[in-house]
């Protein structure tokens, strides 16, 4: 009698499409490299062209193959009517994000409208154009939030920015359970700190890095190079029968 053995499902993307918003550095850049290495087509996407241009033509070097948009979150109608305007993404990871730390009292309007505008309210309906698009042309997908550790707990000046990302979770939640069916899945991942130009701010004040240091059970920063592996991990069929979760990439943060 011979034994049929359970198989491995694949982590290589090859054949997919991937859409990478807020891709010109730290988590975004590392996303699409990690998502181009799988064997995805990877669109860079990103306020800035000449960086993503430079970003690309590196990335050919390595025999990687990319794809560039100018995109900015924050204007909704034009985000959505170029999503609408593209063949359906296989796979989003929106890493795009914007962080104006302060002490609750002294928050202002416009920060917090700024924050807002990016981390919730710009991920949201990028999130809705991408799984439009794949419902209308009857196709699967993979969406990724990059959300934060700070979407399960709060920190000290981060009453915005943890707002924030407890509001990704939520949408990414009823989104996964709405979509389901079309087998589309919605999930997203909590990094602690990683050491990324966003988070030069924090490790600069001894007692930010202190407080940081303390918190992480593993006993170091993170590097942009923890989150690539979660990030094709979701994206593949290694995670078939993941959505609506959050994928917590924090050292132990969380856990104490």
């Amino acid at each position: 009698m011979v034994t049929t053995f359970p198989r491995t499902p694949s982590f290589r993307l090859d054949g997919k499409s991937a859409l990478v918003a807020g891709a010109s550095s730290g988590i975004g850049l590392g996303a699409a490299v990690a998502l181009a290495e799988a064997g995805a087509r990877v669109t860079l996407a990103a306020r800035s062209t000449d960086k993503l241009a430079t970003i690309a033509s590196q990335l050919s070097e390595l025999g990687l193959s990319t794809e560039t948009l100018l995109m900015d979150i924050q204007d909704v109608e034009a985000t959505e009517a170029m999503v609408t305007s593209l063949a359906p993404f296989d796979i989003l990871v929106n890493s795009a994000g914007l962080a104006r730390h302060s002490a609750a009292l002294d928050t202002t309007i416009g920060d917090f409208d700024a924050v807002v505008g990016v981390n919730f309210r710009g991920a949201y309906f990028l999130t809705r154009a991408v799984a439009r698009r794949q419902i209308e042309a009857g196709r699967r997908g993979s969406l990724i939030n990059i959300s934060s550790q700070m979407a399960h707990v709060g920190g000290v000046d981060r009453a915005v920015y943890a707002a924030t990302k407890h509001a990704v979770e939520g949408f990414t939640k009823s989104m996964a359970i709405e979509w389901g069916s079309y087998r589309i899945r919605v999930n997203t991942i909590c990094p602690t700190f990683i050491r990324t130009p966003l988070a030069e701010q924090t490790f600069a004040n001894p007692q930010r890095l202190k407080w940081v240091e303390e918190k992480i059970k593993l006993g170091r920063i993170g590097e942009v190079e923890d989150i690539m592996g979660p990030v094709v991990f979701l994206a593949s069929d290694a995670a078939a029968m993941i959505t609506g979760t959050a994928l917590m990439v924090d050292g132990g943060w969380t856990a104490g």
